[in-house]
């Protein structure tokens, strides 16, 4: 390990290594959207678990807002529902999760939830009601702040979406597609990948103790040392193996022994992908791109580019 956090962070990747990139955030992803998937539709076919599950998502306080809501089903008679249409999501996460981990389709699954993860900030509730006097103190937590971990993942679908699907994959051994590049600019999507993972520890930190606010740990300055480190492209691996071990620290006390082994999983299906992203920037760094050193030593060719040849 001490070598590895040694080696001189790489500007380009070759294939090989690309493969095993592609091969690990295929796993990583695909488990979040097996887990989400299988998790949300087994409620969703329930008799039994429907209404609450639909509840879950339609309350005032759920995710989705009532401006979302009078769009898509102010018709009584209408047949997309909330329990059709939360099922129908939850079926295509499913099957999605299940294409990546087989590396079938890669690409397009890649891209379609690169957007698709952004939803959530759109739809979840906000209040704008003007001139209302609350009675008691409150306060909002913004939506871009509450899914601060569905952006990073959909940080990580870019990055799969540019590496392709790598050699262990249906893609490649049945339709011959998804090939990476023979050789891959890291510095782009290292740096894509980085802000991906940092952000999570810096939103952590810098709004720990808000609602719904994820914190691994009850040390906010250490997730915003830990975020800043990694966003900074400077001592990346060392960060990374810190944010390592914080991240698989937060999903052991999960452990519950009245849970279910699904729900647990359930419960901490995007660490497991952030852990997949944090060990490919302990092995192969975050790229070279914006580093301070680089804005310092030349900021106009980091901000507006290389010069033009004449």
């Amino acid at each position: 390990m001490k070598t590895r956090l040694r080696t001189s962070i790489p500007s380009r990747l070759d294939s090989q290594v690309t493969d095993k990139i592609a091969l690990g955030l295929r796993l990583g992803l695909g488990s979040v959207f097996i887990a989400g998937g299988w998790w949300k539709l087994a409620r969703a076919i329930d008799p039994l678990r429907s209404e609450a599950f639909v509840d879950r998502y339609m309350a005032s306080n759920g995710y989705i807002n009532s401006f979302f809501d009078q769009y898509l089903f102010a018709d009584p008679g209408a047949l997309l529902t909330p329990l059709a249409f939360l099922t129908i999501l939850s079926a295509f996460e499913f099957a999605a999760g299940i294409a990546l981990l087989a590396g079938a389709f890669v690409r397009a699954i890649s891209l379609t939830f690169a957007f698709m993860l952004w939803t959530f900030v759109l739809a979840l509730p906000v209040v704008t009601a003007p001139g209302f006097d609350a009675d008691a103190p409150s306060y909002f937590s913004p939506a871009l702040l509450v899914q601060i971990r569905d952006i990073g993942l959909s940080g990580m679908c870019l990055v799969l979406f540019n590496l392709g699907s790598g050699a262990w994959s249906a893609d490649q051994r049945l339709l011959g597609r998804g090939a990476p590049p023979t050789e891959v600019n890291w510095n782009v999507l290292g740096l894509v990948l980085r802000l991906s993972v940092a952000v999570v520890f810096l939103v952590g930190g810098l709004f720990a103790g808000y609602d719904h606010i994820k914190t691994f740990v009850a040390v906010p300055l250490l997730l915003v040392a830990v975020g800043v480190m990694i966003a900074s492209g400077h001592l990346t691996r060392a960060a990374a193996v810190a944010a390592f071990a914080i991240v698989a620290w937060y999903c052991l006390g999960k452990l519950d022994p009245a849970m279910s082994a699904w729900d647990y999983v359930n419960s901490v299906k995007r660490e497991m992908a952030y852990l997949v992203a944090i060990g490919v920037l302990i092995f192969f760094g975050g790229g070279r791109a914006f580093r301070p050193s680089g804005l310092i030593r030349s900021p106009m060719r980091s901000i507006l580019g290389h010069p033009q040849r004449a």
